[in-house]
């Protein structure tokens, strides 16, 4: 039972060390911010909260994925690899779309609500 417990040590403090050292990270706690304030001015469906909280907690567990496969990279090879390159590239890639995505629903979420 106690590794069962220290392995949430151990995740929580990954998220801390996110916080405090990703720029990325901070960015999308910033915009997490905004869009429950705005969730909670625009008065959403218990559905939205759920679309909305799901591509919030998937965008920030891709940013600390993506972080942690540079630092993997980062720590196999210091030099310019084409290899390191595409590996920290795709899953930067993978962060991009993933955000996209989360914007076109947010505005398939909020528009129809502040324009009508």
């Amino acid at each position: 039972m106690r590794k069962f417990f220290k392995a949430f040590h151990y995740a929580w403090s990954g998220i801390v060390y996110g916080i405090k050292a990703e720029r990325n990270v901070k960015f999308h706690l910033f915009a997490t911010v905004v869009v429950i304030l705005a969730g909670l001015f625009t008065g959403l469906s218990s559905i939205e909260w759920a679309i909305v909280l799901l591509l919030i907690g998937g965008m920030l567990s891709l940013e600390l994925i993506n972080a942690a496969i540079e630092r993997t990279v980062d720590l196999c090879t210091m030099e310019r690899h084409p290899l390191a390159k595409q590996a920290k590239d795709l899953a930067a890639g993978g962060v991009l779309i993933y955000a996209v995505i989360s914007v076109v629903i947010g505005w398939m979420i909020f528009i129809p609500k502040w324009f009508n």
